[in-house]
């Protein structure tokens, strides 16, 4: 079994991927001084077709976590926003020949991940596992998957 390690994440270390969605660094003050705006966090970018917002349920999954299934969506970005403060595994690649990388949020996180990247599928540490998910909602294809001939493994 093919073994990687996760890692914290961070916006520097995502950054390949996407951007990492979170209420740090830079924002105004809105709502008469009582909520803090960090502004314009995801670049959302769909070839065709418009910007939806889904709400996923998956199955809560633990570490070690194996896995032979990677997926991208060549027609749009596709930001996770969690609905819970639990940590969740994100998993990415450069393209399926590479070595995949694993991340684990700080249950305070959400990513976008850019147009075309590799990932794993929705993982979260956690019940429930309730995410809301904006992406392309359109005709066409926007769905390619690759299967490993040997499984990876995420260990803690």
């Amino acid at each position: 079994m093919r073994i990687i390690h996760p890692e914290p994440l961070t916006a520097e270390a995502f950054a390949l991927f996407g951007e990492v969605l979170e209420a740090t660094g830079d924002f105004r003050l809105i709502n008469a001084g009582l909520c803090r705006r960090h502004h314009d966090r995801a670049r959302l970018d769909f070839g065709t077709g418009r910007a939806g917002i889904s709400v996923f349920d998956a199955e809560p999954r633990a570490l070690p976590y194996d896995f032979d299934l990677i997926e991208r969506h060549p027609e749009g970005t596709q930001a996770f926003l969690p609905m819970t403060q639990s940590p969740f595994l994100v998993i990415v690649a450069l393209n399926p020949e590479a070595i995949p990388r694993a991340f684990v949020t700080n249950g305070a996180q959400g990513i976008n991940l850019a147009r075309g990247t590799w990932h794993g599928v929705l993982t979260p540490l956690h019940a429930p596992g309730l995410f809301a998910v904006v992406d392309r909602i359109g005709d066409g294809a926007n769905l390619e998957e690759h299967r490993f001939a040997e499984p990876w493994r995420v260990t803690a």
